[in-house]
């Protein structure tokens, strides 16, 4: 199973500069519960801004840049061989980002795992509309920030390939 992971906003925001428009603990405990002994499949954008391997997972980073290599994840080039070696490591691997990578997964994946924050961010990187073709089967009741943002957590399937 491929998987997309992302947090974004009202408008699909999901970042600015190359960081996160916002800081949610709970949320980072979620995406550590989804990721944990998981492939993650990653740009090198989306790695550089975690700063590190993420623990007990398989850190896979796709980028065009040949020369980039990353002590403790795997590199690759071409996209579809990065998730191929996913799939030798578990049997979902999951998407983490950043937006040229959900654009090119979007049409393979089979979930969706997104945490919508209910406000609005300046940002300049976006996730990929949502089309007809997925189902929400799962939503969290609704989560607040320390400062009182709402999100809630939803998980689509696809319906139709």
């Amino acid at each position: 199973m491929i998987s997309l992971l992302v947090a974004y906003d009202l408008n699909r925001v999901i970042g600015i500069d190359n960081k996160m428009p916002w800081h949610i603990p709970e949320e980072l405990k979620y995406f550590k519960k989804v990721t944990m002994g998981k492939a993650m499949v990653m740009g090198r954008k989306t790695f550089e801004s975690i700063g590190r391997p993420l623990p007990g997972r398989l850190n896979i980073i796709v980028t065009h840049n040949k020369d980039f290599e990353a002590e403790g994840a795997e590199v690759f080039h071409d996209l579809h061989k990065a998730i191929e070696r996913g799939k030798s490591y578990s049997d979902e691997v999951v998407i983490i980002g950043g937006a040229e990578i959900f654009n090119l997964t979007m049409d393979i994946a089979d979930r969706l795992y997104i945490t919508v924050i209910r406000k609005e961010f300046e940002g300049d990187t976006f996730f990929p509309e949502i089309d007809g073709s997925w189902k929400v089967v799962s939503q969290s009741a609704d989560q607040f920030t320390e400062d009182g943002i709402p999100y809630s957590y939803l998980i689509y399937d696809k319906t139709q390939k």
